[in-house]
């Protein structure tokens, strides 16, 4: 097991036990209680409480929330400015510095064990708005699932701390995980938490300051119940789990600018020619919506109440110069061509070349998907899917494929057809296309990014 694996193997390890400790040593918290400064301890009751559910009470559980509370207390001026994950055990359980994941960011753990939405929605201007976060990262629901709250108060919970931090700072980014399957023995059956997930997804509709990660998907087994091997106890992450968390959500920091701020450093191979400049969207545009897909999309519209957002282009757009698309769907960033999380959920867009190639070619270029994205490489028209393979499919068994890391595509035309590999592994023998046309990226679900695009055309 290595260095990484390892501590956050301990910190998992730590948290579980140091809850079970305060459970069994029934330390009255009326002693802890008065050790906290004025407005920081659980109130008595519900009345004057703003939100609605549960709000934890028991003895271990004033333990936790005392000794957490006075802790951040202790580090408010310490972790001025950073990034803050607010959420309960799961955020606990990671540990003060996330075992190193984010090297170079300054984070801040406002996890309490055991704390429900609720809970967070009572501590979120001292423990979190207090600190003038440079951004939030949130996971929570999961205790209220197991105290029978409904999906309607939990959601309603979480729209008002939105609400809090949006009026705190209405550009700041927040990060919305979705809430990770667990198990029906642990009192969080696969049917609530999908609903309570639904329903966080309506909430960040419409919502462009709030990115959605699927860490539902991420983690779900076929029943769509957590996986021993990630979730020992089929509550808490163990080090694998942990470690997968921060793969996913690496890229949407990178967008976000808290990571990989440095440039790409790559030269493109004698011959090749590249098609992005890694530092705006110049040769780049919208082109007009093909009849078809009008029609595609109208049909689709008109027979599924939950069908993907699809704007309709009527006259091309050049983005020469610019960084980002007028709608912020594309964004040129540190080498990196961003298809961003849509706020809508699901988003069809599509990004051209404003260049047609006819000779046969050779493309190139490197991929990573968050969780469960859907996008996909227009060749000539056409599309090749490219996806999370291993949760979205279509190429679910592709043993080389790395999930929220790079990838590299290869695509050789001859004539009119296209060979495309993903490290290697063949995905499309003969995939039919025309005989001229653009080099197109879609976007749909999740975000994907596209980098080191490059072409060498054949005489």
């Amino acid at each position: 097991m290595s260095l990484f694996l390892m501590r956050h193997f301990i910190m998992c390890r730590s948290a579980v036990v140091f809850s079970l400790l305060l459970s069994a040593t029934g330390v009255v918290h009326a002693q802890a209680v008065a050790e906290l400064p004025p407005g920081l301890a659980i109130p008595e009751t519900d009345e004057g409480q703003p939100g609605a559910g549960p709000i934890r009470r028991g003895d271990w559980f004033h333990n936790v929330w005392n000794e957490r509370r006075a802790s951040f207390v202790a580090n408010e001026k310490k972790d001025q400015g950073a990034l803050v994950f607010f959420g309960d055990s799961i955020t606990q359980g990671w540990g003060n510095d996330f075992g190193g994941a984010f090297e170079g960011v300054k984070v801040a753990n406002r996890g309490i064990s055991g704390d429900t939405t609720r809970g967070m929605l009572i501590r979120v201007q001292k423990d979190v708005i207090d600190l003038n976060p440079s951004g939030v990262v949130m996971l929570m629901g999961t205790n209220d699932i197991d105290d029978d709250a409904t999906a309607e108060q939990i959601v309603g919970n979480v729209e008002l701390i939105v609400a809090a931090l949006k009026e705190y700072n209405s550009a700041m980014p927040i990060v919305l995980c979705l809430v990770m399957p667990s198990s029906p023995e642990k009192g969080r059956p696969v049917e609530k938490i999908r609903e309570l997930n639904q329903q966080y997804m309506a909430l960040a509709k419409g919502h462009p300051q709030i990115t959605v990660l699927d860490t539902w998907t991420l983690f779900a087994n076929e029943q769509g119940d957590a996986k021993l091997e990630e979730f020992p106890d089929l509550l808490h992450p163990n080090a694998v789990g942990y470690a997968k968390w921060a793969a996913a959500l690496r890229p949407i920091l990178a967008t976000l600018g808290f990571l990989e701020k440095e440039e790409d450093e790559f030269t493109s191979e004698e011959g090749f020619t590249m098609l992005f400049n890694g530092r705006d969207l110049t040769g780049w545009g919208y082109r007009p919506t093909s009849e078809e897909d009008i029609a595609g999309r109208n049909k689709w519209h008109a027979n599924d109440p939950n069908a993907a957002a699809w704007p309709i282009v009527t006259e091309a757009v050049s983005f020469d110069g610019q960084s980002v698309t007028t709608d912020g769907r594309y964004v040129a960033k540190n080498g990196r061509l961003v298809v961003t999380t849509p706020s809508e959920g699901r988003k069809i867009q599509q990004l051209w070349t404003e260049r047609e190639f006819a000779n046969d070619f050779t493309l190139k270029l490197e991929f990573r998907a968050t969780p469960n994205t859907d996008s996909g490489i227009y060749i000539r028209g056409p599309q090749l899917q490219c996806r999370d393979y291993a949760l979205a499919g279509p190429y679910r068994n592709l043993k080389n494929y790395k999930p929220q890391d790079w990838n590299e595509i290869v695509v050789d035309v001859k004539g009119d057809r296209a060979h495309c590999t993903c490290n290697g592994e063949v995905l499309e023998k003969a995939m039919k296309i025309p005989a001229t046309g653009p080099i197109g990226f879609e976007g749909d679900r999740g975000q994907m990014e596209y980098r080191r695009i490059r072409i060498k055309e054949h005489e």
